[in-house]
């Protein structure tokens, strides 16, 4: 019987240890687990993020189209308005000449006297 009891004793043994080795296991596992769910919570959280920024920027899209399109609007605008002065600059110059042209030359005489004394400094 010492020989049964020996073997009965391994088996015990074997077996105790096979139960340890797998509780560790099963402990080591839950482990990773927990660790797996808390990586993968923050991968969700990350991808939320990316998503919530990305729907800001559309969002923000029609906006910046919208600005673009106002200062577009408001150059053609201030185009417009730079010809308009530019047309009544010149036919007013015209005009000046046709009637009195020597005011006209003595004006544009004066301006180009200051002009140039203005560069000089």
């Amino acid at each position: 019987m010492t020989a049964t009891s020996s073997v009965s004793n391994n088996v015990r043994e074997t077996g105790k240890q096979a139960r340890e080795a797998a509780s560790k296991t099963a402990t080591d596992i839950q482990g990773e687990l927990q660790t797996l769910r808390e990586e993968f919570r923050l991968l969700a959280e990350q991808v939320g993020n990316i998503v919530a920024d990305k729907g800001s920027a559309a969002r923000a899209h029609p906006s910046v189209d919208d600005v673009v399109s106002e200062a577009q609007e408001k150059g053609r605008e201030v185009i417009d308005a730079v010809r308009d002065v530019t047309d009544n600059f010149v036919d007013a110059i015209d005009k000046s000449i046709k009637n009195r042209p020597y005011t006209t030359l003595a004006l544009f005489a004066a301006l180009a006297f200051l002009l140039g004394a203005a560069r000089r400094r």
